[in-house]
Parts: C-alpha cells; sequence; structure tokens
C-alpha cells in the first residue's frame, strides 16, 4: 500500500483521528532516523556523554597521563546487548576515544544488568597491585566462554586500566592504596569489609552471584555445577583438607570440620540469603576486630543442621531456615588440596577452580604457585628474560627420596641435598648475568603453622611429593629488590614449568645450549667445542672461566647444565661473595612445626654444609629463635 491513500484517508476522518494518525506518522519517521543513525554511526555504543578523557592514541601512551576522577559506587557503562548477547570482553575503546562522565560509572541494578546472564553474575574485587591476577582471573573465564561478570576497582588506577583493557569495572568508591596491603593487615580486613557490603549492595538486585577472591583462578565452567543446587541460599568453598566424598557431590557437611572459606562462594537472592548478608555487614561494621570469614563463620555456625533433604547435601544453617551447601574440596580447591595433595588427580576428577591458600610466602608466593602450575598470566617479556635462562637437571638419590622413615631427619637431608645445588645454580646465575629456572623440590614432610605428624592425617598427601617452592624457600625475598651495595646483584628466578608452559615462545627454546660437566684435562673435556648445541664444561670451574667461557654466548637465550655437583669451585673476587652469602642466606625460610615444642620451627640454613654438627632442631630457647645470619 503507498503513502497517498493514508493521507487521503485521514484528510478524510474526523480531528482526532487526523491527530492519532500524524503522531504514529511521526514516531515512525523519528524512529527510522534512530535506526539509521544507530546502524551508521561507528562505535555509537560508546559515543554518547564522553566528555573529559580520551582514550590513548597508541597502546604505549601511557594511562597515567589520563587521571580519572573517581566518585564512589560508580560502573563502567556497558552498551545495551544486541540480540540477547553480552558485549565481548577484551574489547577495548577506539583510539582518540573518551572516556565515560563519572556518573556513568555508578553501580546500579540496570548497569550490572547488562553483565547479566542466565540471572547470574561473577564478581570480584581488588586494587592495582592485583592487576595481574585480575586479568588472569578474567582471561580464565573468558577463555570457558563465561563474560557475565565484573571487577569492583578499589582504586581509581585500577578502575582507568581496566576500562582501557575491555574489562568491565566498576569503582566500590573505597579510595584504597594502590600497594599490596598484605595479610592481616587493617588495610586487608577492611577489603574484607568491602565485599560483604558489595554482596549486600548486590543481592537486592534480584540476581545470583559467585563472588570470588582475586588470588584464584577458574579451570572450568562452574556455573552448571552450581545450577545442579537451585535450593541452596548459599554454596561456599571450605578449608577442609582431608576428603568427604569421592566424587563429584557436595562435602559431607558433618564431616568438614575447617572453616568455611569466603574466597569462592556462590550467592542466590533469597529472603535469608540477604538477611544474612545484611547482618554479616552490621556484625563487621560494628566491630573492626572481627575478620570477615570468621565473622561469616559463626553466623552460620549459630544453627548447622539439620539436613534439607537425603540427596542434595544440603544443609540448615544460619537462622534455620538459609539452606547452605560445601563446594567440594577435591575440585573448588584450596592451596593445600591442589598444590600439595593433588587431591583431584588421585580421585580422577576435573578441578573447577584453585585459590591460592595454605602458602607461606605472601602475595609473590601466591603468583609463583599459580606459575608452577602454569594457570598465572604474564607477559611476553616474563618468558624472554634479557639477560637468557640458566636451567639444570637436579640429581637426587634415590634413597633420599624412598628410603627410611619420612621424619624430619630424612626430610632435612633430602631438602639440603638440594639447597646445595640450588645455591651453585644461583651463584653461577649471579655471575653469568642469568635468570635461575628453579627445579621441582622434593619434600618428604608437609609444612603448616602448628604442629603435625609430618602430613596431615586423613589428608591424601603422597610422601614424597613435588613442595611448593614456598614451602623451603623465602619466595617474596627471592623477588625483593636487596641493594646492591650490601648483597650484590639480583638474581632472576623462574618457576620449574617455564619450559612446558605453552606461553613460552618456540624461538627461546630453540636457541637451547647443553652444558655437559666433564673431568678438566680430559681429552674430550674441551670448552671451545665447534657443537653449538652441546659444550663439554670442565667441573670445579671458578668464577673466572665461568665468565671466559659463557661470555660469548650471551646470545644464547638458554644454557642447561647436566649437573650442579662440583660445577662450581667458587668466586674469585671475594668481596662480591661476600654479597652474594649475604643475599642467599636470607632465601631460605623454616620448617614448621614440631609437636609439644616451643617454639616448633627449624629453620633452614643455605649454608648447612659448611656445620659439621648441624642438625635439624627447633630452636632450644627464645635468644636462638632467629634465622641462621
Amino acid at each position: 500500500m503507498g503513502w497517498k491513500n493514508p493521507f487521503k484517508e485521514v484528510t478524510n476522518s474526523k480531528p482526532l483521528f487526523l491527530t492519532v494518525y500524524g503522531t504514529v506518522l511521526i514516531g515512525i519517521l523519528f524512529s527510522a532516523i534512530y535506526v539509521f543513525s544507530a546502524v551508521y554511526t561507528p562505535d555509537s555504543a560508546f559515543s554518547w556523554g564522553l566528555s573529559q578523557h580520551v582514550a590513548p592514541s597508541s597502546p604505549n601512551q601511557s594511562l597515567d597521563s589520563y587521571p580519572l576522577r573517581v566518585g564512589g559506587g560508580l560502573m563502567a557503562p556497558m552498551p545495551q546487548p544486541h540480540g540477547g548477547k553480552l558485549k565481548p570482553i577484551w574489547e577495548i575503546p577506539p583510539p582518540g576515544s573518551k572516556i565515560p562522565p563519572l556518573e556513568t560509572f555508578r553501580l546500579t541494578k540496570e548497569l550490572v544488568q547488562e553483565r547479566v546472564k542466565d540471572n547470574v553474575i561473577v564478581a570480584t574485587f581488588g586494587n592495582y597491585a592485583f592487576m595481574d591476577f585480575i586479568l588472569t582471573w578474567v582471561k580464565h573465564l573468558t577463555d570457558l566462554g563465561v563474560e557475565n561478570l565484573l571487577v569492583g576497582a578499589m582504586d581509581t588506577k585500577l578502575l582507568e586500566a581496566l576500562y582501557w583493557k575491555g574489562v568491565p569495572v566498576f569503582d566500590m568508591g573505597s579510595h584504597m592504596s594502590t600497594i599490596d596491603v598484605g595479610w592481616g593487615s587493617p588495610t586487608f580486613h577492611k577489603m574484607g569489609r568491602e565485599k560483604v557490603i558489595l554482596i549486600d549492595s548486590m543481592l537486592p538486585f534480584g540476581y545470583e552471584l559467585l563472588m570470588c577472591d582475586t588470588d584464584m583462578v577458574w579451570l572450568k565452567n562452574p556455573l552448571p555445577y552450581l545450577a545442579r543446587y537451585p535450593e541452596a541460599d548459599v554454596l561456599t568453598s571450605t578449608d577442609q583438607v582431608t576428603p568427604t566424598v569421592s566424587d563429584d557431590r557436595l562435602d559431607i557437611w558433618q564431616q568438614v570440620g575447617a572453616a568455611y572459606n569466603i574466597g569462592i562462594f556462590h550467592w542466590r537472592p533469597s529472603d535469608s540469603a540477604k538477611k544474612l548478608a545484611k547482618e554479616w555487614k552490621d556484625l563487621l561494621l560494628a566491630d573492626d576486630k572481627i575478620w570477615d570469614q570468621n565473622g561469616f563463620n559463626d553466623l552460620m555456625h549459630r544453627q548447622l543442621g539439620p539436613s534439607v533433604d537425603e540427596e542434595s547435601g544440603l544443609v540448615y544453617a544460619y537462622d534455620g531456615s538459609l539452606k547452605l551447601g560445601l563446594l567440594p574440596a577435591s575440585i573448588f580447591c584450596s592451596g593445600h588440596t591442589y598444590f600439595v595433595q593433588a587431591m583431584y588427580q588421585q580421585l580422577r576428577l576435573e578441578p573447577y577452580a584453585v585459590h591460592t591458600t595454605f602458602q607461606y610466602a605472601g602475595t609473590e608466593g601466591k603468583r609463583h604457585r599459580l606459575r608452577e602450575a602454569m594457570v598465572f598470566y604474564d607477559p611476553p617479556e616474563y618468558y624472554d628474560s634479557p639477560g637468557g635462562f640458566l636451567t639444570f637437571k637436579p640429581s637426587i638419590p634415590k634413597n633420599l627420596l624412598l628410603d627410611g622413615e619420612h621424619n624430619l631427619q630424612t626430610h632435612f637431608t633430602l631438602v639440603n641435598y638440594q639447597i646445595k645445588q640450588i645455591r651453585t645454580a644461583l651463584a653461577i646465575a649471579s655471575i653469568l648475568n642469568r635468570t635461575l629456572v628453579m627445579p621441582p623440590l622434593w619434600c618428604r614432610l608437609d609444612r603448616l603453622w602448628f604442629p603435625h605428624p609430618g602430613v596431615l592425617i586423613g589428608s591424601m598427601t603422597r610422601q614424597p611429593f613435588i613442595c611448593p617452592l614456598d614451602h623451603v624457600f623465602e619466595v617474596h625475598t627471592m623477588l625483593k629488590a636487596l641493594p646492591e651495595e650490601e648483597f650484590g646483584p639480583g638474581i632472576g628466578i623462574r618457576e620449574y614449568s617455564l619450559f612446558e608452559n605453552p606461553l613460552m615462545p618456540a624461538q627461546v627454546k630453540e636457541s637451547w645450549l647443553d652444558v655437559q660437566l666433564c673431568q678438566g684435562g680430559s681429552e674430550n673435556c674441551q670448552s671451545n667445542s665447534t657443537n653449538t648445541r652441546l659444550l663439554r664444561f670442565p667441573r670445579h670451574s671458578n668464577e673466572e672461566t665461568f665468565k671466559t667461557v659463557f661470555s660469548p654466548l650471551k646470545d644464547v637465550k638458554v644454557i642447561q647444565f647436566s649437573s650442579m655437583q662440583d660445577a662450581f669451585l667458587g668466586f674469585t673476587d671475594k668481596t662480591r661473595e661476600e654479597k652474594f652469602r649475604n643475599r642467599v642466606k636470607r632465601y631460605v625460610g623454616i620448617w614448621c612445626c614440631v609437636d609439644k615444642h616451643t617454639p616448633g620451627h627449624i629453620y633452614y640454613d643455605m649454608f648447612w654444609d659448611e656445620k659439621p654438627d648441624w642438625k635439624p632442631l627447633p630452636p632450644q630457647t627464645p635468644e636462638d629463635d632467629h634465622p641462621h645470619w
């Protein structure tokens, strides 16, 4: 039908109908103009309200030159999803574009809704010190196809950086420092309160909330698992270290004696859950000495039981009406069930998550554990150290690993044997200015904060086992920038799994030289071989020999020694040796803990072999309670 007839009919109609027809036609025209402009205007999602700040014109331009004033409770804008799909994450704003006005960062139901899928939102939060953890967290989820996520920024620097990377971010209004605040510090406890305030704020929006700490990563999409328990008001991880089930059911609540861990927990917007969140928030705000996790556990245990039914594994908790489920520790892993026990492997299960708890070197220790497991995302330069890498094949006699009882003496004998090799490797790495790839570290005994018989009774810890580096070494000290005038040049380290990581560039592994130790003076022990892949090098070489032979090989990316046994005779420069010793003696930590003795810890000693009477004993007096330096 043409346009003429309708207009003719309108002119013959009553005035009321003329008005109606006119209004409809004008609406159609304006709608057509709007659709046309939306389709043909580039980057229309980011074209509205962009008034104050401009995106960097190149990836190398500093974000610091674009200060962002942030108010409380703001959130990065997300365009309306097209066809029911979420806007892709990692889609960065176009070069030269402006950042939206600050009020568009406000946390509202409407804006959270833009990231919701199947009524679920996945969230974490942190400050700029955890930027790499947050990017790793987001990357794992997006690789798993989970994009209904949001990140809360506790400082301006993080908010700005995530926005320009295309990560959906909202401002928590905390105005916190950008540095690592440290576990247990007053600022750390403030962060915990922010989490509770956030949960209490988001549950009234009516969406399910999967709240996570930034020091965990997702290994498998958890949303189908959580959907198996639609009646649960709260599903939480725990610090349980002994299995209560051998499959992927919820842990048996009657057998879980460990704390409920709030690093991973899922909330449904039920009345009971909202009541819990409000009371938890009020409890923490009324007393700044209460740790957020302790407050949660106290509330949950106010009433615990009976079971909701015989099948689901849920239990009535808190006020008697809240339905609680405990996520199985075998697949929603703590730092113990994943890194120490490898419980999921022994039970032939697929892990959903790992949380870097049960570790002993702060944030650096968490990062190193995730790197050992090859689940941390580092920039390309991490895998191509400027001075190249040094690695070696560790040699451990079978009797040190397997013979005799697993006790203090056999544990320290095994670990000390490896410490001596690592000390030699650190010296050579220092001389050659190379980054040392640490070997896998074998332990006979577990490390904890309290007395235990070697391994936790009921756990699935195998003996011996490859223990995390922070069980023996002070990872945070090894990575700390110490003054060179006192400690000599720094020595970079990498995790033992570095060359197995899929992110390792092929060109690095292709530039590889094997060094075979040999007896100096023998016929085939020649360090000037023309073989570009193999070098025979004399044992008991000193600092000058290392420099002479390996200085021309600076372009070789990886040098691997066949052994560290008798590889290094010693430093020629005694001043450098003194500084080296001053540095590396701080690299080792403690084992903990002997039962019925205070203090119960035993200090490792980097130079144990220089003390003929050295024995693995705890300090006998308070005056003796200090490291061996």
